[in-house]
């Protein structure tokens, strides 16, 4: 599991950040001949009050180069027109004539995606430029009305309210770690069989928690000034990322050491965590990629959001891979159930399959129902959705594992075929 974890530390150390709506940055009047305009940012502005500030530290040469912002609702039909076309089809286009400006948006009645473009009289030349084109350093500030109607909230429509969200959760988190901590460690402290299985449950259930903190520590920057602090936003993804990988493993791991030990004819033992070579390699291979994919996802997508919309090619093999594991992971079971005699393990793997099910599908699920919403309510339905699918799913696997009624009793059985066994009393041992 180290050796998976080495290429999100570097992908920390190296992934793009385009991080806040305060963007800073150069005006570039080569890369606007390039590609038929600098494309700056995009923001979804709501309201009658939203605002977009600019500031120059040349305002001489912006003038010179005849510099504009345009402002474009789509991007959509554009590789067709020429780049005249394509400049003068701007909804709103905004002249850098001074060293500072404030530009009200229109108003619309819903959210709305706006992309800031930059273009001089350069960008539509064919040609060569004699002289050299000196770049504008500029700095560019976003803003939706607050709840007074105020200009100063920075969170685009389909970020508002994740702060909040965040908080609630990391309270919920201190919560149950007050409540459950005591015993959950005294579990630990005893070790047992089903010693590895908490302590992988526990380490998926901190990076969670880890991660919900860092992305509140983001956003409360981020609310105050438009930038947040993109480490802390890495940071989250990263937890997130392996907290995805340490329960895939578990989860592959634990099916298919069920399924290679029943076909054992010896069994002088009680079952634990399976180790044999073919169920490792497959619990490695399932990680492997879906870390590929996780990273190769975040490097399309670097704005800070551990769950995505998927529009990319890496997105939709992610959930790919989750439908197929899903329906692995089912087969797995079902076979197991339906040659299970006794109804106790049945319930078991009942209870079990659940929590699988609720890990791995929710998220495709989520994607799939997301399009019935608008635009700037769908990352917040995924993410949110997620977040909380994902936790109930830890708290399912976790009263499995921990419930001494059903365990002890299903233990008793003198069974072979669970993963975990329990005896009641001091005369056997783990």
């Amino acid at each position: 599991m180290f050796a998976l974890m080495v290429p999100l530390i570097v992908y920390l150390c190296d992934v793009p950040v385009t991080s806040g709506k305060t963007v800073s940055g150069l005006f570039k009047s080569d890369a606007a001949r390039e590609n038929n305009g600098q494309y700056i940012t995009r923001f979804l502005f709501h309201g009658k009050n939203a605002l977009m500030v600019y500031k120059l530290d040349d305002v001489s040469t912006a003038m010179q180069k005849e510099a504009k912002l345009l402002l474009f609702q789509t991007l959509e039909g554009s590789d067709n027109l020429s780049c005249l076309e394509y400049l003068s089809g701007a909804q709103l286009s905004v002249t850098l004539s001074s060293e500072e400006h404030n530009q009200t948006i229109p108003h619309q009645p819903s959210p709305r995606r706006w992309h800031v473009i930059y273009a001089d009289r350069y960008t539509c030349q064919e040609g060569d430029i004699d002289g050299v084109l000196k770049d504008v350093r500029f700095q560019i500030t976003l803003f939706n009305p607050d709840a007074a109607g105020n200009p100063l909230d920075h969170f685009s429509a389909e970020e508002a309210g994740l702060h909040s969200f965040y908080f609630l959760l990391i309270l919920a988190y201190f919560v149950a770690a007050c409540i459950y901590s005591q015993p959950l460690w005294q579990a630990l402290r005893k070790g047992g069989p089903m010693h590895t299985v908490l302590k992988v449950l526990s380490s998926a259930l901190l990076l969670q928690a880890g991660s919900a903190l860092f992305n509140y520590i983001h956003l409360a920057r981020y609310s105050r000034d438009g930038i947040g602090c993109p480490l802390m936003g890495s940071l989250a993804e990263f937890c997130d990322m392996v907290s995805q990988i340490q329960m895939l493993y578990m989860l592959l791991s634990l099916c298919m050491g069920w399924t290679l030990n029943r076909s054992r004819k010896s069994q002088v033992k009680p079952l634990q965590w399976d180790t044999s070579p073919a169920s490792t390699a497959l619990a490695l291979g399932g990680v492997a990629t879906q870390g590929a994919l996780l990273v190769w996802e975040q490097f399309e997508d670097a704005e800070h959001h551990s769950y995505h919309a998927h529009r990319s090619m890496a997105g939709v093999l992610l959930i790919t891979l989750r439908i197929i594991l899903a329906l692995l992971l089912a087969s797995i079971l079902y076979q197991i159930i339906t040659t299970e005699r006794s109804a106790l393990k049945r319930d078991f793997y009942m209870s079990f399959a659940k929590g699988c099910f609720l890990w791995f599908l929710c998220h495709p699920i989520l994607v799939l129902l997301s399009v019935v919403f608008s635009e700037h309510q769908r990352e917040k339905v995924i993410t949110i959705g997620v977040i909380l699918c994902q936790s109930i799913s830890v708290v399912v696997l976790y009263r499995l594992f921990l419930s001494r009624s059903l365990y002890w009793e299903v233990s008793s059985l003198s069974s072979v075929t669970l993963p975990l066994t329990m005896s009641r009393g001091p005369r056997n041992r783990y």
